[in-house]
């Protein structure tokens, strides 16, 4: 009889168990913000080590055909989680898109403005009456403006062209001055191979408050706190394994797709990127957010001002 209530219990215990694991099998799709290159370290390490499964996710990788879809499509429960940038996650949560920051993936600025490092121009008092190259026209007055003024030269002091995609080459031909939105892990080391050194100004060095290049967002009304969660662990145990053995990590990375991410300019990209990596995914600075938000209402990018207790929950 004792035999028979032990083996009733046991086998009552392995299916607990089986459920409990079925339970805690989560699928979640993330789609990033572009295609995968060193930014997205973490998850790909984190993919390939078995980290995700570790923690009882399964999850899908995506890239966008458009880079301003993912946290729209996040918004509209068509992917689970998306990465985007600090600031635009304000402008969609002041729009009033249901989003909220799940993690942060890259902790500090990325963006430059940027210009060839010949002696024509060596601080930002020497853009008075250049031309300076973008990408996509938006919100370029508030930071670009922002900066010049550190230097006593005004918004209306400078042209603004949009080079659309082709940064790099604008500034190695002199079609422009300087550009804004060149990566300080990417174009500069891509002028670099090119022959050109170049300086960057860091916008977080002249007036602008710094802020989380990217990060991770999910759906605020409906976002699995579990699910992010275990996959927060799983990033958080991949950036400490690159930060750890940054060479192994490298050539595990370029593993996930050798054809595209064994190159110099990935590789060179990687090692100035590691520094950039959260090392606490999930930790949450409200005032950080605060602040860039005040300074996108003061200069009327947004038209409300959002409080980040209210889009960047503890998870």
């Amino acid at each position: 009889m004792k035999n028979n209530t032990l083996i009733k219990a046991a086998a009552l215990t392995a299916a607990m168990l089986s459920t409990n694991v079925l339970a805690e099998t989560k699928n979640l799709t993330l789609m990033l913000d572009w295609f995968v290159n060193p930014n997205h370290g973490p998850i790909v390490i984190a993919k390939e080590r078995g980290y995700f499964t570790e923690q009882g996710v399964n999850l899908v990788i995506q890239e966008p055909a458009d880079p301003s879809m993912p946290p729209k499509l996040v918004a509209a429960n068509k992917v689970d989680l998306a990465i985007t940038y600090q600031p635009n996650l304000t402008i969609d949560v002041a729009a009033g898109l249901p989003l909220i920051r799940a993690a942060t993936l890259i902790a500090t600025p990325l963006n430059t403005l940027m210009v060839l490092d010949n002696g024509k121009i060596n601080k930002i008092a020497d853009l008075k009456g250049k031309n300076i190259g973008i990408a996509i026209a938006g919100n370029e007055e508030a930071t670009i403006g922002t900066m010049l003024k550190t230097g006593g030269v005004n918004y209306d002091d400078v042209q603004i062209i949009n080079v659309g995609w082709a940064l790099s080459s604008s500034l190695a031909s002199g079609k422009v001055d300087a550009i804004w939105g060149g990566l300080r892990n990417f174009e500069t080391n891509q002028l670099d191979l090119e022959g050109f050194k170049s300086k960057a100004f860091f916008p977080e060095e002249h007036g602008v408050p710094a802020y989380d290049e990217l990060i991770f967002v999910a759906n605020a009304i409906t976002y699995d706190k579990v699910a992010i969660k275990a996959f927060n662990k799983a990033i958080e145990k991949a950036t400490t394994y690159i930060v750890n053995h940054p060479q192994a990590a490298w050539k595990e990375f370029v593993a996930y797709a050798p054809d595209t991410l064994n190159n110099e300019l990935n590789q060179r990209a990687w090692n100035d990127t590691l520094t950039r990596f959260a090392l606490r995914p999930s930790a949450v600075d409200l005032k950080r957010y605060d602040d860039y938000a005040e300074f996108m209402y003061s200069h009327k990018i947004i038209k409300t001002l959002p409080k980040a207790q209210d889009y960047v929950p503890t998870l």
